[in-house]
């Protein structure tokens, strides 16, 4: 690409210093095999030979013999061979002659790189002879540096795209057997993304001597699940160097501002980062880790320009120097963790291997539907519709292919984004031959984002994962609240939201899932069916308390002669979550592993935060009615239109947006007025509403968010807002006054958090 030229110069060089340094080679050298396993158009081998960094007399020897590249895309294939062509003929001969000699590049492949080492002849063998030749004189080399920019994918979005990912049983293997080994992650599913299988493959295609130099996503530095992936490169590599180039846009507010510009602009929404990493076996030691971090705030073209200055890693060594890192014991290289917070007490534990208390008994994961678009809707009457096709074409389809095994399932299920939305746990029920009935009471008020109360359609069988919140959220009737926070993994800072209602899994996207922790717990009993049975008797609900004996004696014994129930532990839970002390000293704590919960030094203290938790939850849950603030309006008091009162629907009508605007023209954005509408513009907002942030977003900003009309592509679902402040509410003012509302709320949020005392505790 060309807006990444000075970042693929630099990376020449970066790969070129280290070979000199460390082997007394240059990419130059004789002998050097050099390999772009992924090469697409051929962009980093041109810029290889336009470098310079190739003697003019060792260019043809280089050319024919010692450069390699694959590339599994027949039209990428072509390209990548007539770009390596033109470029080297240009350099050669001083310009394009039809009368010069050609050479063609016979160091490309047509292959894919991971299934050339699963196999012994590939899919096209027999179709192209002279690939498959050329395919087994590049196995049969001591490739000694391998460069590239690996793809990223972890998988497909949706089963209704019917393009699952490739297997590579070999390389998987090796991976389970090293990165997955190592790591403490629940779940290691990103372990097999193409960029993180480029890097096991490469490391071992390298054998013990060689580098391995890619610009790829940056996510295996800091991300959970890459743990055991950064112990193995600590433990196979003896020189690790990375550059950072920030660019992380799956953030947002400030800390997407401070990740600043994407180095490939709107290619990609992934941090980049160009890491060379040395396996040299006469180093006098491994894991060495030299680390550089481009910095905060820089848009692309500051990005690019500092590339461009450092120009090598010797380039950065005088400039700015090599942030040396030793990794902790967890195998975290950034946002090591404060190791006290392992003396605290677990909030919740899954681990069956656990013998530790812990403070509540059980908890869930927010509902995973793998089908938003159908199964979400604010309008009762739209999802009503929207599952009953479902739910029909699933029936139909059902009764055609019961008969047949998943894979033939899979093959010859009808793939139409208007009907239906697949998925695994959907395709799995097929073969049961149980007929699907859409049933009106599974139709549910929930949580689908921050301060968004909307229908969700509750149920097992279209549902892709319930998790426990049957335990929690029964019945609509039955009473219940839960504190919600973070899973591992999260991006956007931690932050904690009570709810009276089920919620999503995503109640933030990026946030690696959200954990509900409950005041109560309920269980469906059934009566016995023996000789005394009643009879005619259905299941009963029984409720308990969620938190357990042993975790709210731990906090009595803390605070020994002072009563304390389980509702004023859940309480003071709430508070200290909300704790700016908290939340900072233990943030990195937070994005990689549940809160654990420490006792504050006084009762006074414990108090203070129970009486803040108990009114954060009381404002949180009942933010639809809390008092709207009164802000102003530029036309007058809105109220008082002839329209508002003869149209009001017309009205008040939020239109088909992504977000409501802000005042202010351009980049210079006035938040202190908000554009609802054509008829509507908020004023004199106050400016401190917008300091009270939900799961990485002001609140208000979530309610400009959701408050819209939303057309699905795929389905052409419409998910109206309008619809919920009319059919539900039965005021069409709703979206308008929520906000209003979540103004008091935020404001109110943010004096009880300033009002917590200091985090006062043994540690």
């Amino acid at each position: 690409r060309k807006e990444s030229s000075a970042a693929s110069d630099v990376y020449k060089r970066q790969v070129n210093d280290v070979l000199k340094a460390q082997f007394g080679q240059t990419l130059g050298s004789k002998g050097v095999h050099i390999l772009d396993p992924f090469t697409g158009t051929g962009t980093f081998i041109t810029r290889l030979l336009q470098s310079g960094l190739i003697a003019p007399e060792e260019l043809e020897h280089k050319y024919k013999q010692e450069i390699h590249a694959n590339e599994i895309v027949l039209l990428a294939y072509y390209i990548a061979a007539i770009n390596i062509e033109t470029v080297y003929h240009e350099l050669v001969q001083g310009e394009l002659r039809e009368d010069a000699p050609y050479h063609p590049f016979t160091g490309i492949l047509l292959t894919d790189t991971f299934q050339m080492y699963e196999q012994e002849r590939d899919m096209v063998a027999n179709l192209l002879p002279d690939n498959s030749e050329r395919r087994t004189k590049q196995k049969a080399l001591d490739i000694r540096v391998i460069i590239g920019n690996p793809p990223y994918s972890a998988g497909q979005s949706s089963a209704n795209d019917n393009a699952a990912n490739i297997a590579y049983p070999q390389l998987d293997a090796a991976i389970r057997d090293s990165y997955a080994a190592h790591s403490s992650a629940t779940n290691k599913n990103s372990l097999y993304d193409s960029y993180i299988r480029a890097m096991r493959w490469a490391s071992d295609r390298i054998g013990d001597a060689g580098v391995m130099a890619y610009v790829s996503s940056a996510g295996w530095v800091d991300g959970n699940s890459t743990d055991g992936l950064r112990k193995c490169l600590v433990d196979e590599f003896s020189d690790l160097y990375v550059f950072h180039l920030r660019g992380n846009q799956r953030t947002s507010g400030e800390v997407s501002r401070k990740e600043g510009g994407k180095i490939f602009g709107s290619g990609s929404r992934a941090p980049i980062a160009i890491s060379v990493l040395v396996k040299n076996p006469g180093a006098a030691e491994l894991g060495r880790i030299h680390f550089h971090d481009i910095g905060d705030y820089l848009d692309q073209k500051q990005k690019l320009g500092i590339i461009r200055d450092f120009g090598s890693i010797d380039g950065i060594t005088k400039a700015k120097g090599w942030r040396k890192i030793v990794p902790d014991t967890k195998n975290d290289w950034l946002d090591q963790v404060d190791p006290s917070f392992s003396q605290f007490m677990q909030i919740g534990s899954k681990d069956k291997a656990n013998v530790d208390p812990v403070i509540f008994e059980g908890y869930s994961r927010g509902v995973t539907t793998a089908r938003d678009v159908w199964a979400y809707n604010a309008s009762h009457r739209q999802l009503a519709s929207n599952m009953g096709r479902t739910i029909s074409t699933f029936n139909a389809e059902m009764s055609r292919l019961c008969d047949l095994d998943t894979r033939e399932i899979k093959a010859k299920a009808t793939y139409d984004d208007r009907k239906i939305s697949w998925s695994d746990g959907l395709f799995q029920q097929i073969p049961r031959e149980k007929q699907l009935r859409f049933d009106e009471s599974r139709m549910v008020q929930a949580v689908y984002r921050p301060f968004e109360t909307t229908w969700l359609y509750f149920s097992k069988d279209v549902n892709e994962r319930c998790a426990q919140m049957p335990t929690l959220f029964p019945d609509p009737s039955e009473k219940n609240r839960a504190i919600s926070v973070p899973g591992r993994g999260g991006d956007k800072g931690f932050s904690a939201l009570m709810l009276d209602k089920v919620s999503d899994v995503n109640l933030a996207p990026g946030m690696g899932g959200y954990q509900n922790f409950p005041l109560y717990l309920y269980e469906k009993t059934t009566p016995d069916d023996g000789l005394f049975s009643a009879g005619g008797e259905g299941p009963t609900l029984t409720r308990r308390d969620a938190i357990t004996d042993e975790g709210i004696a731990h906090f009595q014994a803390a605070y020994s002669g002072e009563e304390i129930t389980k509702e004023d532990l859940f309480y003071y839970i709430y508070g200290l979550l909300h704790s700016p002390d908290y939340r900072e000293r233990f943030k990195n704590n937070l994005a990689k592993a549940l809160p654990r919960i420490p006792a504050v030094k006084s009762f006074r203290d414990f108090a203070a935060y129970r009486d803040a938790g108990r009114d954060l939850g009381d404002l949180h849950v009942n933010f639809e009615s809390v008092e709207p603030y009164m802000v102003t309006f530029k036309e007058g008091d809105h109220r008082l239109i002839p329209d508002a009162q003869e149209n009001p629907v017309k009205f008040y009508r939020v239109k088909h947006t992504t977000k409501w605007k802000w005042g202010g023209k351009g980049k210079e954005k006035d938040k202190s007025t908000v554009i609802y509408n054509d008829n509507i513009t908020m004023q004199n907002i106050p400016l401190e509403a917008y300091d009270y942030v939900v799961n990485g977003k002001p609140a208000l900003e979530w309610v400009m968010e959701r408050q819209v009309v939303k057309t699905d592509k795929a389905s052409g679902i419409v998910n109206d807002a309008n619809d919920y402040a009319n059919e539900t509410i039965g005021d069409p003012k709703y979206p308008l006054e929520l906000f209003q509302r979540v103004i008091t709320v935020s404001l109110e949020t943010m004096r009880i958090v300033r009002s917590l005392p200091k985090l006062d505790i043994d540690a």
